[in-house]
């Protein structure tokens, strides 16, 4: 092996653990897909229609492919990310560039039009203005604790036309138990190892078992914050963009031990019916997952969701967890 296809500490560890050779070679083929991974974006329905964005990506010569499980979704077969810049619908907000495995943690959530919403690590604003179009009517409070990055934050929200989130410059650990919240969006800090690609030189000095240790801390603080503020008969989606176990499910084990009152929500099979009015969108996800359409990786946790990076997806984890109701 070169030192170019070397994987990262992390990856190399977690590429040893698995007795599956087939789980390995998976990974590792997708981590070389994903050097060419085609440019995605999302309509953004509180500025245009996806009608609107597919015509004027056509207009500007554009290839593209919808995505079955999503209609706002889009992937370009012929384009890299600086020719979308200079576009109208680009510069207007209409559309936001974002990977396909980032826009599934919204549509899981299924926010809720009239509910407090809470995204606790919002920065820079791909999901929360994902569920600012899912619910116009939605109140949504958007956390970001560093200045820099509450700064871009609010920008995009204003960009793409999102009057109903309130930004929060506040550590998310340190959310008054004062407030509650009935839907709660969690993309965890963490090691980034499901966006790696070969080759990606500064991986190998980024993905240790130091920065593990460090995001696994601050992790299981947001959990046990998230499920202290979320009120009874409220839902969390927690997400990562990594496929290390210890980031991922192990961490949601943990966290129902410590919190008696919470229960997990598979996330195939039927959608519940009180679900939103895209609930066509969430259903769809579900059967996307359940019919291998989105690659999965064996996890510790039935019921919950390990994105396999591929050419398409970058590699992610998706739970979903529910309060209950006194």
């Amino acid at each position: 092996m070169s030192h170019d296809n070397a994987l990262p500490e992390l990856l190399a560890q977690l590429a040893a653990s698995k007795i599956d050779t087939r789980e390995s070679d998976a990974i590792r083929t997708g981590f070389e897909a994903a050097a060419t991974r085609p440019v995605t974006l999302r309509t953004n329905m509180l500025r245009a229609t996806s009608d609107e964005v597919a015509e004027a990506l056509t207009d500007a010569g554009i290839s593209y492919e919808r995505v079955p499980w999503f209609e706002d979704a889009f992937v370009l077969t012929n384009v890299r990310e600086r020719a979308i810049w200079d576009l109208p619908i680009y510069q207007d907000g209409s559309v936001y560039l974002q990977s396909l495995s980032s826009m599934l943690p919204p549509l899981v959530l299924a926010p809720r039009d009239g509910a407090d919403v809470l995204d606790m690590c919002a920065a820079p604003g791909g999901k929360t203005s994902e569920m600012a179009a899912l619910a116009p009517r939605a109140h949504i409070t958007a956390c970001e604790m560093k200045a820099p990055r509450a700064d871009k934050l609010e920008y995009n929200l204003r960009k793409l036309g999102v009057h109903t989130a309130n930004v929060m410059r506040v550590d998310a650990r340190r959310i008054d138990e004062f407030f509650s919240f009935d839907q709660i969006l969690l993309d965890a800090p963490c090691t980034g190892t499901g966006t790696y690609h070969i080759g990606d030189e500064r991986a190998q000095t980024r993905m240790t078992s130091h920065l593990l240790a460090r995001v696994t801390k601050a992790q299981q603080a947001l959990l046990d914050r998230a499920l202290t503020v979320l009120k009874p008969g409220g839902e969390l989606v927690y997400a990562t963009c990594s496929i290390m176990p210890e980031e991922n499910e192990r961490q949601v084990i943990t966290a129902l031990k410590r919190h008696r009152d919470c229960e997990l929500v598979p996330l195939t099979g039927p959608v519940p019916e009180d679900t939103p009015a895209r609930a066509a969108t969430a259903q769809a996800v579900a059967d996307a997952v359940e019919a291998g359409a989105i690659p999965r990786l064996p996890n510790e946790l039935p019921g919950t969701l390990t994105v396999c990076p591929s050419q398409l997806f970058e590699g992610f984890y998706i739970a979903k967890i529910k309060k209950v109701a006194r």
